[in-house]
C-alpha cells in the first residue's frame, strides 16, 4: 500500500499524544533524579489526576493552531521544528494558566522537566519519522501520485504550478489533456514545460499508458458539459478523480446550502462573515490591538525615533488603501524609504533589493515592523488584525473579476498569503491565498493566521 499524507498525520498526531503521556512519566522520575529542590520519593511526585488529559489537550491544539500537522511544516526540518518549539510556547503557558488554577502544588521543577522532555521527544521522532517518510513516500518512484491535469487553461496552470511546488508531497505531474490544438506544452514557473499528451478524447489511453494515480479536472466553464464524459470514461479506472472549482469566473463568495420544501437550495452571495461572526471578530480586534498599542508603545517611540534621525521627512505615512467592498481609508505606516523616492523605481511593487529603502527601514520592513502603526486602523474600523492585506487603488483599478472577490472581507494586518510566502511569491497566488481566506473564513482560522505570523515575523521569511 502506497504511503500518503493524511495517513502520516494521523500517524502524527496519535505519536504526539503518545509522547506527551511518555514526557509526563519521565517527568516525575527527572525531579526525583536530579539534585533540583527537595528530596522528593517518586510516589510524591507522581503527577495530579486529569493532568494527562489537559497535557495533551493543550499540546494537540498547539500543535494544530501552528500548523505543525500542514505538508510545508511537516515535510521541511526548519519549518517543523520551529512550528513545535512555537507551539511548545504556546502550550506551555496555557498548562502553566490551568496548572496554578487548578494544581497549584504540582512542582515547578517537575513542570520544567515536562515540558523539556515532551519537546525533546516531539523534536525527535518527528524528525526520524519525516525522514523515513520521504524515504518511502517519496525516493521510491512506486510511491509517488502520478498526477494528470484535465483541461490547460488558466485554472489548469494554476493547478500544474501548485502540484509543481508540492512535488515533495510524492506528487508527479505527468501533464495536461486539452482539446486546443494550438497547446502542445505550457511553462510553468522556474520555466519547466509540461506536456499535453493529447486530447480528452484519448484520456482513457493516456490514464492507462502512464500508469496515472489522480486525475484533477481543470475545465472552464464552457466546458462543462464535457464533464460527465470525463467522469464515465474513468469509472472503471483505479484512479482518483478531483475537480477543481473555477474560482476565476465563480459568481459566489460563499455558498449556503438550504432546503425549502423537500428542495435543495443553494444560496448564493451570502455574506462569508455572518453577524454573530463579525461581533466576534471585532471584538476580538479591538481587545488586541489595544493592548497591543499599549505593550508596544515603548517600541513604537524607538522606531519613531530612529525613523526620524536616518532620514528627513515624516516618521508615519498616509496611504490610500481599498478596504472591505471597495471602500478608501488612509492606512498607517512606518516611513521605511527615502522622502520622495516612491517613483523612483518598480513603482507600488517591492524590490528584493530596493534603493529606494533607508537601512533603518530594511530592517523594519524584514520583521514587519513597519506595519505597526496599523494596529490604529484596526482600532478605527478601517482594518482587522486578519484578512487580506489592503491594495492599492491603482493596481485594483486592473484587477480581474475574480481578484475583487477578496474585497468580500476586511483587509488586514495579515492573512494567509502572509504566512505562506509573503513578497516572494507571484502576484496570481497571492491572489488564489486571498481567496482561500475568503472561501474558508473562520474564528479559528484567524488564530491559526496570527500563531503562524509569529513564526514567520521572528524568522523574516520571505520579507524584503
Amino acid at each position: 500500500m502506497r504511503p500518503t499524507f493524511n495517513r502520516l498525520v494521523m500517524v502524527l498526531f496519535f505519536a504526539d499524544l503518545l509522547a506527551t503521556q511518555l514526557a509526563l512519566l519521565i517527568a516525575p522520575w527527572l525531579r526525583v533524579q536530579l539534585p533540583f529542590g527537595l528530596d522528593l520519593e517518586l510516589a510524591v511526585a507522581a503527577n495530579p489526576s486529569g493532568l494527562a488529559l489537559l497535557a495533551g489537550v493543550s499540546w494537540s491544539a498547539s500543535l494544530w493552531l501552528l500548523g505543525a500537522y500542514e505538508p510545508a511544516a511537516v515535510l521541511r526540518a526548519g519549518d517543523e521544528a520551529g512550528r513545535v518549539v512555537l507551539a511548545a510556547l504556546l502550550a506551555t503557558l496555557v498548562l502553566a494558566g490551568c496548572l496554578f488554577l487548578s494544581f497549584r502544588e504540582y512542582s515547578r521543577y517537575q513542570f520544567v522537566y515536562l515540558v523539556a522532555a515532551n519537546l525533546g521527544l516531539l523534536l525527535a521522532y518527528r524528525g526520524v519519522l519525516r525522514v523515513a517518510y520521504r524515504l518511502l513516500g517519496v525516493a521510491r518512484a512506486g510511491a509517488e501520485r502520478r498526477v494528470l491535469i484535465v483541461g490547460a487553461g488558466r485554472v489548469g496552470r494554476l493547478a500544474a504550478e501548485t502540484v509543481q511546488r508540492h512535488s515533495r508531497w510524492g506528487y508527479e505531474l505527468l501533464g495536461f489533456l486539452d482539446d486546443d490544438p494550438a497547446k502542445d506544452a505550457l511553462t510553468l514557473d522556474g520555466d519547466k514545460r509540461v506536456p499535453v499528451l493529447g486530447t480528452l478524447a484519448q484520456l482513457l489511453a493516456v490514464v492507462r499508458a502512464h500508469n496515472c494515480d489522480e486525475v484533477l479536472i481543470a475545465l472552464p466553464p464552457q466546458a462543462y458539459g464535457k464533464l460527465e464524459g470525463v467522469v464515465h470514461a474513468l469509472r472503471s479506472e483505479p484512479v482518483r478523480i478531483k475537480i477543481i472549482p473555477n474560482y476565476f469566473s465563480l459568481a459566489l463568495v460563499q455558498a449556503q446550502p438550504e432546503m425549502l420544501g423537500g428542495m435543495p437550495l443553494i444560496g448564493l452571495r451570502e455574506p462569508v462573515i455572518g453577524s454573530a461572526a463579525r461581533v466576534t471578530k471585532r471584538l476580538f480586534d479591538i481587545g488586541v490591538a489595544g493592548l497591543l498599542l499599549l505593550a508596544l508603545a515603548p517600541l513604537l517611540l524607538v522606531i519613531g525615533g530612529l525613523v526620524a534621525l536616518s532620514s528627513a521627512g515624516p516618521i508615519v505615512l498616509r496611504q490610500s488603501r481599498m478596504g472591505e467592498n471597495g471602500r478608501r481609508f488612509s492606512m498607517f505606516k512606518f516611513r521605511s524609504m527615502w522622502q520622495d523616492a516612491n517613483g523612483a523605481a518598480a513603482g507600488p511593487h517591492k524590490l528584493r533589493v530596493d534603493p529606494r529603502v533607508t537601512p533603518v527601514g530594511r530592517v523594519l520592513r524584514r520583521f514587519s515592523l513597519d506595519e505597526l502603526p496599523q494596529l490604529v486602523n484596526v482600532l478605527r474600523g478601517d482594518m482587522t488584525l486578519v484578512g487580506p492585506r489592503p491594495e492599492l487603488p491603482e493596481l485594483v483599478e486592473r484587477y480581474e473579476p475574480w481578484q475583487r472577490k477578496r474585497f468580500a472581507v476586511p483587509q488586514g494586518m495579515t492573512g494567509w498569503w502572509q504566512v505562506n510566502g509573503r513578497s516572494d511569491k507571484p502576484m496570481h497566488l497571492n491572489s488564489e491565498d486571498d481567496l482561500y481566506y475568503v472561501y474558508n473564513y473562520s474564528f479559528w482560522l484567524d488564530l491559526r493566521i496570527l500563531a503562524r505570523t509569529l513564526l514567520v515575523v521572528i524568522t523574516g521569511r520571505g520579507a524584503f
